[in-house]
Protein backbone atom coordinates (compact mmCIF):
# COMPACT_ATOMS: atom_id res chain seq x y z
CA UNK A 1 0.00 0.00 0.00
CA UNK A 2 1.30 3.50 -0.50
CA UNK A 3 2.26 5.01 2.29
CA UNK A 4 -0.33 8.24 3.21
CA UNK A 5 1.79 11.53 3.39
CA UNK A 6 1.37 14.52 5.06
CA UNK A 7 3.39 17.67 3.91
CA UNK A 8 3.36 20.66 6.58
CA UNK A 9 4.49 23.92 5.93
CA UNK A 10 3.51 23.02 1.85
CA UNK A 11 3.35 26.53 1.15
CA UNK A 12 7.32 27.27 1.24
CA UNK A 13 9.75 26.81 -1.32
CA UNK A 14 10.78 23.19 0.00
CA UNK A 15 7.30 22.13 0.68
CA UNK A 16 7.04 23.07 -3.03
CA UNK A 17 9.90 20.94 -4.00
CA UNK A 18 8.24 17.87 -1.94
CA UNK A 19 5.35 17.63 -3.86
CA UNK A 20 6.97 18.36 -7.08
CA UNK A 21 8.88 15.04 -6.35
CA UNK A 22 6.39 13.40 -4.74
CA UNK A 23 3.71 13.36 -7.04
CA UNK A 24 5.13 11.48 -9.56
CA UNK A 25 5.93 8.38 -7.22
CA UNK A 26 3.38 5.58 -6.39
CA UNK A 27 4.91 4.84 -3.38
CA UNK A 28 3.55 7.85 -1.76
CA UNK A 29 0.23 9.15 -1.52
CA UNK A 30 -0.33 12.75 -0.65
CA UNK A 31 -3.18 12.64 1.95
CA UNK A 32 -2.79 16.10 3.16
CA UNK A 33 -0.96 19.74 2.66
CA UNK A 34 -0.98 22.29 5.05
CA UNK A 35 -0.19 25.75 4.94
CA UNK A 36 -1.85 27.87 7.56
CA UNK A 37 -1.48 31.55 5.86
CA UNK A 38 -2.86 29.90 2.68
CA UNK A 39 -5.20 27.37 4.29
CA UNK A 40 -8.32 26.99 1.63
CA UNK A 41 -6.70 27.69 -1.50
CA UNK A 42 -5.44 24.95 -3.97
CA UNK A 43 -1.68 24.26 -4.63
CA UNK A 44 -2.10 25.71 -7.94
CA UNK A 45 -3.23 28.68 -6.43
CA UNK A 46 -0.15 28.62 -4.46
CA UNK A 47 2.21 27.77 -7.02
CA UNK A 48 1.12 27.68 -10.90
CA UNK A 49 3.53 25.23 -11.91
CA UNK A 50 1.84 22.42 -9.82
CA UNK A 51 -2.02 23.56 -11.16
CA UNK A 52 -2.00 20.53 -12.85
CA UNK A 53 -1.14 18.15 -10.49
CA UNK A 54 -4.34 16.84 -8.15
CA UNK A 55 -3.21 17.20 -4.91
CA UNK A 56 -5.60 18.50 -1.71
CA UNK A 57 -6.61 21.58 -0.48
CA UNK A 58 -4.11 23.63 1.71
CA UNK A 59 -5.60 23.39 5.21
CA UNK A 60 -4.21 24.01 8.51
CA UNK A 61 -2.31 21.37 10.78
CA UNK A 62 -4.84 21.10 13.28
CA UNK A 63 -7.07 20.05 10.37
CA UNK A 64 -5.56 17.19 9.71
CA UNK A 65 -6.85 13.63 10.78
CA UNK A 66 -3.06 12.31 11.78
CA UNK A 67 -4.76 8.53 12.44
CA UNK A 68 -5.22 8.26 8.74
CA UNK A 69 -1.23 9.60 8.10
CA UNK A 70 1.51 7.40 7.86
CA UNK A 71 4.11 9.56 7.23
CA UNK A 72 5.14 13.03 7.93
CA UNK A 73 7.51 15.99 6.14
CA UNK A 74 7.78 18.88 8.54
CA UNK A 75 8.86 22.32 6.21
CA UNK A 76 8.00 24.09 8.64
CA UNK A 77 10.04 27.50 9.91
CA UNK A 78 12.96 26.56 12.43
CA UNK A 79 11.89 27.06 16.19
CA UNK A 80 7.61 25.98 15.39
CA UNK A 81 8.52 22.18 14.49
CA UNK A 82 8.94 21.20 18.04
CA UNK A 83 5.79 21.40 19.72
CA UNK A 84 3.79 19.90 16.59
CA UNK A 85 6.07 16.83 15.95
CA UNK A 86 6.32 16.58 19.97
CA UNK A 87 2.02 15.96 19.54
CA UNK A 88 1.88 13.35 17.14
CA UNK A 89 1.14 9.72 17.52
CA UNK A 90 3.53 7.57 17.69
CA UNK A 91 2.68 5.62 14.44
CA UNK A 92 3.68 8.51 12.54
CA UNK A 93 7.26 8.74 11.15
CA UNK A 94 8.43 12.02 10.53
CA UNK A 95 11.38 13.80 8.48
CA UNK A 96 11.88 17.16 9.50
CA UNK A 97 13.06 19.96 7.31
CA UNK A 98 14.26 22.44 10.12
CA UNK A 99 17.24 22.31 12.26
CA UNK A 100 15.13 21.89 15.17
CA UNK A 101 16.31 18.44 16.33
CA UNK A 102 19.59 18.38 14.25
CA UNK A 103 21.68 18.93 16.98
CA UNK A 104 21.95 16.41 19.74
CA UNK A 105 23.35 18.64 22.88
CA UNK A 106 19.69 20.67 24.60
CA UNK A 107 22.83 22.96 25.61
CA UNK A 108 24.09 23.04 22.49
CA UNK A 109 20.88 23.87 20.50
CA UNK A 110 19.93 26.67 23.59
CA UNK A 111 23.55 28.47 22.86
CA UNK A 112 23.10 28.50 18.96
CA UNK A 113 19.52 29.03 19.01
CA UNK A 114 18.67 31.94 21.70
CA UNK A 115 15.92 29.47 23.45
CA UNK A 116 15.74 26.18 25.01
CA UNK A 117 14.45 23.38 23.74
CA UNK A 118 10.97 22.61 23.88
CA UNK A 119 11.16 18.50 23.30
CA UNK A 120 14.00 17.57 24.72
CA UNK A 121 12.88 13.79 24.88
CA UNK A 122 12.05 13.72 21.14
CA UNK A 123 15.21 15.32 20.44
CA UNK A 124 17.44 12.15 22.05
CA UNK A 125 16.03 10.10 19.87
CA UNK A 126 16.34 11.88 16.83
CA UNK A 127 18.84 10.57 13.48
CA UNK A 128 20.60 12.89 11.80
CA UNK A 129 19.55 12.35 8.50
CA UNK A 130 22.61 12.52 6.77
CA UNK A 131 22.35 9.86 4.43
CA UNK A 132 25.52 8.79 3.00
CA UNK A 133 26.66 8.46 6.86
CA UNK A 134 24.08 7.55 9.12
CA UNK A 135 21.66 5.45 6.78
CA UNK A 136 21.14 1.89 9.78
CA UNK A 137 20.27 4.39 12.45
CA UNK A 138 17.23 6.17 9.79
CA UNK A 139 16.23 2.82 8.70
CA UNK A 140 15.08 2.14 12.47
CA UNK A 141 14.32 5.59 13.47
CA UNK A 142 10.69 7.23 13.51
CA UNK A 143 12.14 10.86 13.70
CA UNK A 144 15.17 11.74 11.43
CA UNK A 145 16.65 15.48 11.63
CA UNK A 146 17.26 15.76 7.42
CA UNK A 147 20.94 17.96 7.46
CA UNK A 148 20.76 21.29 6.62
CA UNK A 149 21.61 22.37 2.98
CA UNK A 150 25.33 24.37 3.94
CA UNK A 151 26.45 21.71 5.88
CA UNK A 152 25.38 18.31 3.60
CA UNK A 153 27.46 20.51 0.88
CA UNK A 154 30.81 20.93 3.31
CA UNK A 155 30.45 18.01 5.62
CA UNK A 156 29.90 15.17 3.09
CA UNK A 157 33.48 15.42 1.44
CA UNK A 158 34.98 16.11 5.15
CA UNK A 159 34.07 13.05 7.69
CA UNK A 160 35.94 10.48 5.29
CA UNK A 161 38.73 13.04 5.41
CA UNK A 162 38.81 13.41 9.45
CA UNK A 163 37.90 9.70 9.98
CA UNK A 164 40.84 8.71 7.81
CA UNK A 165 43.26 11.15 9.26
CA UNK A 166 44.17 12.85 6.35
CA UNK A 167 43.65 16.58 7.36
CA UNK A 168 44.57 18.37 9.89
CA UNK A 169 41.79 18.86 12.03
CA UNK A 170 42.64 22.29 13.18
CA UNK A 171 43.15 24.48 9.70
CA UNK A 172 40.06 23.72 8.04
CA UNK A 173 37.75 26.58 6.39
CA UNK A 174 34.71 26.60 4.67
CA UNK A 175 33.57 29.20 2.23
CA UNK A 176 29.78 28.48 0.90
CA UNK A 177 27.74 30.80 -1.40
CA UNK A 178 24.17 30.07 -1.77
CA UNK A 179 21.22 31.01 -3.96
CA UNK A 180 18.16 33.17 -2.64
CA UNK A 181 16.09 30.18 -2.13
CA UNK A 182 17.84 29.03 0.95
CA UNK A 183 16.59 32.38 2.40
CA UNK A 184 12.87 31.11 2.13
CA UNK A 185 9.80 32.66 0.64
CA UNK A 186 8.44 34.41 3.32
CA UNK A 187 9.06 38.37 2.34
CA UNK A 188 12.14 39.61 3.33
CA UNK A 189 14.07 42.81 2.84
CA UNK A 190 17.04 41.74 2.37
CA UNK A 191 16.32 39.07 -0.51
CA UNK A 192 14.15 41.35 -2.48
CA UNK A 193 15.17 41.64 -5.87
CA UNK A 194 16.45 45.03 -5.38
CA UNK A 195 18.79 44.15 -2.55
CA UNK A 196 20.00 40.74 -4.05
CA UNK A 197 20.47 41.58 -7.43
CA UNK A 198 24.06 42.51 -9.11
CA UNK A 199 25.74 42.02 -5.06
CA UNK A 200 27.75 39.52 -3.28
CA UNK A 201 27.84 39.51 0.42
CA UNK A 202 28.47 37.63 3.47
CA UNK A 203 26.49 37.63 6.50
CA UNK A 204 26.35 35.23 9.73
CA UNK A 205 30.24 36.28 9.90
CA UNK A 206 31.72 33.77 12.90
CA UNK A 207 28.23 32.97 14.20
CA UNK A 208 26.19 31.25 11.84
CA UNK A 209 23.57 28.64 13.35
CA UNK A 210 24.88 25.73 10.85
CA UNK A 211 29.06 26.24 11.83
CA UNK A 212 27.40 23.94 15.28
CA UNK A 213 26.13 21.23 12.97
CA UNK A 214 29.53 21.59 11.71
CA UNK A 215 31.25 21.11 14.51
CA UNK A 216 28.86 18.25 15.90
CA UNK A 217 29.52 15.60 12.93
CA UNK A 218 33.09 16.41 12.65
CA UNK A 219 33.80 16.27 16.12
CA UNK A 220 31.88 12.87 16.15
CA UNK A 221 34.13 11.72 13.37
CA UNK A 222 37.38 12.89 14.78
CA UNK A 223 36.52 11.22 18.57
CA UNK A 224 37.60 15.05 19.77
CA UNK A 225 36.83 18.46 19.38
CA UNK A 226 36.85 20.20 15.99
CA UNK A 227 35.96 23.45 15.43
CA UNK A 228 35.32 24.96 11.46
CA UNK A 229 35.66 28.59 9.94
CA UNK A 230 32.79 28.96 8.24
CA UNK A 231 31.12 31.83 6.36
CA UNK A 232 27.81 31.43 3.97
CA UNK A 233 27.65 34.39 1.32
CA UNK A 234 24.47 35.02 -0.56
CA UNK A 235 24.48 35.00 -3.98
CA UNK A 236 22.13 36.29 -7.02
CA UNK A 237 20.68 33.17 -7.83
CA UNK A 238 17.81 31.00 -7.51
CA UNK A 239 19.36 27.65 -6.63
CA UNK A 240 22.52 25.88 -5.72
CA UNK A 241 25.28 26.03 -2.99
CA UNK A 242 29.23 25.97 -3.91
CA UNK A 243 31.62 25.37 -0.79
CA UNK A 244 34.98 25.94 -1.64
CA UNK A 245 36.99 24.15 1.56
CA UNK A 246 40.44 24.60 2.16
CA UNK A 247 42.14 21.97 4.41
CA UNK A 248 45.66 20.84 4.99
CA UNK A 249 46.72 17.40 3.53
CA UNK A 250 48.21 15.79 -0.14
CA UNK A 251 45.50 15.91 -3.16
CA UNK A 252 46.06 12.87 -4.25
CA UNK A 253 45.92 10.72 -1.48
CA UNK A 254 42.02 13.15 -0.74
CA UNK A 255 41.06 12.28 -3.83
CA UNK A 256 41.62 9.15 -3.79
CA UNK A 257 39.67 8.45 -0.25
CA UNK A 258 36.84 10.17 -1.37
CA UNK A 259 36.60 8.43 -5.05
CA UNK A 260 36.63 4.97 -3.00
CA UNK A 261 34.44 6.19 0.08
CA UNK A 262 31.52 7.30 -2.33
CA UNK A 263 31.91 5.03 -5.21
CA UNK A 264 28.92 3.02 -3.69
CA UNK A 265 26.65 6.28 -3.43
CA UNK A 266 23.79 6.78 -5.85
CA UNK A 267 23.88 10.72 -5.41
CA UNK A 268 27.42 12.29 -4.50
CA UNK A 269 29.59 11.96 -7.15
CA UNK A 270 33.63 12.62 -6.98
CA UNK A 271 35.44 13.99 -9.70
CA UNK A 272 38.64 13.22 -11.82
CA UNK A 273 41.31 14.76 -9.45
CA UNK A 274 41.82 18.58 -10.94
CA UNK A 275 38.30 19.13 -12.36
CA UNK A 276 35.72 21.61 -11.32
CA UNK A 277 32.27 20.55 -10.24
CA UNK A 278 29.64 24.08 -11.09
CA UNK A 279 26.15 24.70 -9.47
CA UNK A 280 24.35 24.44 -13.07
CA UNK A 281 25.72 20.64 -13.24
CA UNK A 282 23.52 19.81 -10.53
CA UNK A 283 20.68 22.05 -10.84
CA UNK A 284 16.96 20.88 -9.93
CA UNK A 285 19.01 17.19 -8.95
CA UNK A 286 19.67 15.14 -5.67
CA UNK A 287 23.13 15.30 -6.86
CA UNK A 288 26.06 16.26 -5.00
CA UNK A 289 29.64 16.99 -7.19
CA UNK A 290 32.84 17.12 -5.45
CA UNK A 291 36.22 18.66 -6.59
CA UNK A 292 39.84 18.00 -5.54
CA UNK A 293 42.53 20.06 -6.30
CA UNK A 294 46.04 20.36 -5.27
CA UNK A 295 46.61 24.06 -3.86
CA UNK A 296 50.07 25.75 -5.38
CA UNK A 297 52.03 25.48 -2.17
CA UNK A 298 52.28 21.58 -0.81
CA UNK A 299 50.77 20.01 1.23
CA UNK A 300 47.39 22.04 1.13
CA UNK A 301 44.13 20.61 -1.06
CA UNK A 302 41.17 22.99 -2.02
CA UNK A 303 37.92 20.51 -1.93
CA UNK A 304 35.22 22.63 -4.41
CA UNK A 305 31.62 21.11 -3.64
CA UNK A 306 28.08 21.73 -5.15
CA UNK A 307 24.73 20.80 -4.31
CA UNK A 308 21.01 22.09 -4.80
CA UNK A 309 19.71 23.62 -2.08
CA UNK A 310 16.17 22.96 -2.18
CA UNK A 311 17.20 19.19 -3.52
CA UNK A 312 19.78 17.15 -2.06
CA UNK A 313 20.12 20.11 0.37
CA UNK A 314 16.35 19.88 1.56
CA UNK A 315 13.36 18.07 0.02
CA UNK A 316 15.58 15.58 -1.91
CA UNK A 317 17.64 14.37 0.87
CA UNK A 318 14.66 14.38 2.93
CA UNK A 319 12.55 11.81 0.44
CA UNK A 320 16.41 10.14 0.43
CA UNK A 321 15.58 9.50 4.48
CA UNK A 322 11.90 8.43 4.04
CA UNK A 323 12.84 5.95 1.15
CA UNK A 324 15.24 4.38 4.06
CA UNK A 325 12.89 4.62 6.68
CA UNK A 326 9.82 2.65 4.94
CA UNK A 327 12.42 0.08 3.06
CA UNK A 328 12.22 1.72 -0.68
CA UNK A 329 15.19 1.82 -2.93
CA UNK A 330 16.56 4.70 -1.76
CA UNK A 331 16.79 6.36 -5.42
CA UNK A 332 12.79 6.27 -5.40
CA UNK A 333 11.20 9.64 -7.22
CA UNK A 334 15.03 11.18 -7.26
CA UNK A 335 16.59 9.99 -10.47
CA UNK A 336 15.64 13.25 -12.04
CA UNK A 337 18.49 14.62 -14.20
CA UNK A 338 19.80 18.09 -13.76
CA UNK A 339 18.64 20.74 -15.36
CA UNK A 340 20.56 22.39 -18.09
CA UNK A 341 21.09 24.88 -19.07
Amino acid sequence: MAIRTAILGASGYTGAELVRLLSVVPDYDLVALSADRKAGQGMGAVFPHLSHIDLPTLCRIEEIDFDAVDHVFCALPHATTQGVIRDLPQHVRIVDLSADFRLRDPAAYEAWYGGAHTATELQKTAVYGLPEFYREAIAGARLVASTGCYVATGVTPLIPLVEQGLIDLDQIVVDAKSGVSGAGRAPKEGTLFTEVSEGFHAYGVGSHRHTAEYDQELTRAAGRSVEVTFTPHLIPQNRGILATIYVRGEAPAIHAALADRFAPEPFVDVLPLGTLPHTRHVRGSNYQRIGVIADRRAGRTILISVLDNLVKGASGQAIQNANIMHGLPETTGLMQQPLFP
